[in-house]
């Protein structure tokens, strides 16, 4: 059970021409010298550690290090794994973080609030010092010298067929991540932010989750992502109104940067979203999840899909450390403390694995005392999974079952998927992924492996 409990992948590349193999590594200070092509961090109950495993067991040599890893990329608001030197990192920085650095730099906090409107208000976005008019020249020179102001480049934009958008940036190491803009016939228009390279949840149902984790994405990297899709998209399909942490990546995991990110996003002189507008997501790291609603006025998706712990053990390994009781209790235990919030349960439908009407009965119960809403998610099919979507009759007759026990329940609509651009289907996994979990053997049917 140990061997099980671990098995969360996450994964570090640093690229380079000449990567090496996997190889055992004798000695565990290599690991922090040297810095191998390869290295796959196992979660542990309560310490990450780093291992040349590639299969789910417990390596011979570990080196543990802390659990809150978010500075690893030059947060805090300074360029960091680049040949940029110290320059601050303009959307790394809160704002009153930014008034204290431009104070520092002998201008005035006024400054500071007409540089902010430039990068996230009045429909500028601005991307670089060109596009500072109306600055002190000086001011200007300063930024230019001190300040760098994209922590993304933008690599292509793909449209799919019901005109939601795939847009890929390339991040300062050579990375890509996804973001997608999905847009309405009514005034909601959405962007889903990813906050991680990769993921190291290992979903067995999600696309993302084969690449396994390369890296945090910092908080600049996480907000440049709403304001690309302001400035790029806003004449084509609208005002970008809604924010979803649903992208690349597990957010609670990085909660500090997510946390961070989010309220840059609501700070009324710039992007200005309304809390309740950003929905942040999770598979359920109940600590984190604590956190997050005490210090986040955001609205929390709870990604469950699964009724018992049998079939979330297999499909979620993180409920092999966080289950069902546990979550569920956490949500309840913390929601008193919040007035009229709703958490929102996501439940992706997987046929003859989680859609039987048992199952719906059993989620009507388990959410029994908890505000919320849940939405009905179909799965979006990727290469390399043995499961199948649940069809379009049973998806309404499960729906059906839980409002008639007075859920408020929603079926959500696939978007994208003709451009991988769908719920499950970010990413690009290498030749090396995480592993797929034996299928239970009452499954085996459902999930199309031969018995």
């Amino acid at each position: 059970m140990a061997t099980e409990m671990s098995c969360v992948w996450m994964r570090r590349i640093l690229l380079r021409s000449n990567a090496l193999p996997l190889q055992k590594t004798p000695m565990a200070s290599q690991f922090l010298k040297q810095s191998p092509p390869l290295v796959i961090p196992l979660v542990s109950s309560h310490r990450l550690s780093f291992s040349t495993a590639t299969a789910c067991s417990l390596p011979d040599t570990l080196v543990s290090i802390d659990d809150d890893d978010n500075c690893n990329f030059g947060e805090c608001g300074r360029v960091g794994g680049s040949n940029k030197g110290s320059k601050v990192l303009l959307k790394g920085m809160r704002y009153d973080e930014l008034e204290k650095w431009v104070q520092s730099q002998g201008y005035r906090p006024g400054q500071a609030l007409m540089l902010w409107k430039r990068l996230y208000g009045n429909d500028i976005w601005a991307h670089h010092s060109d596009q500072l008019e109306g600055l002190n020249k000086d001011f200007r020179n300063m930024l230019r010298e001190n300040a760098e102001f994209k922590a993304l480049s933008l690599k292509q934009i793909i449209t799919a067929a019901d005109g939601t958008r795939k847009i890929l940036f390339t991040l300062e190491d050579g990375l890509v991540i996804e973001t997608v803009v999905i847009p309405s016939d009514s005034s909601r228009n959405t962007v889903c932010v990813s906050s991680q390279v990769g993921c190291g949840m290992n979903c067995q149902f999600c696309y993302t989750g084969r690449m396994g984790l390369r890296r945090h994405l910092t908080a600049a990297e996480i907000v440049e992502q709403a304001v690309f899709a302001r400035s790029l998209l806003t004449s084509e399909v609208g005002d970008i109104t809604n924010v979803v942490f649903m992208g690349m990546g597990e957010p609670l995991h990085n909660i500090d940067n997510v946390i961070k990110a989010a309220d840059i996003m609501v700070d009324d002189q710039g992007l200005h979203f309304s809390p309740r507008k950003i929905t942040v997501s999770t598979s359920g790291l109940v600590p984190q999840l604590r956190r997050f609603l005490r210090e986040s006025n955001c609205a929390l998706a709870v990604s469950l899909n699964a009724t018992t712990d049998e079939v979330r053990n297999w499909i979620m390994p993180i409920n092999r450390k966080y289950n069902i009781d546990l979550l569920l209790q956490t949500l309840r235990e913390e929601l008193r403390f919040k007035n009229n919030y709703k958490v929102l349960f996501e439940y992706v439908m997987l046929a003859g694995v989680n859609d039987s009407i048992e199952d719906a009965r059993r989620l009507a119960d388990l959410v029994q005392g908890i505000p919320c809403k849940i939405n009905l998610i179909s799965f979006n099919p990727h290469s390399g999974s043995h499961f199948r979507p649940t069809s379009d009759e049973k998806m309404i007759e499960f729906r059906n079952c839980l409002a008639g026990a007075r859920c408020v329940v929603f079926l959500r609509p696939s978007r994208g998927d003709d451009q991988m651009a769908a719920c499950g289907q970010l990413g690009k996994p290498g030749e090396i992924q995480a592993p797929i979990l034996r299928v239970p053997e009452k499954f085996k049917t459902a999930t199309q492996v031969a018995v």
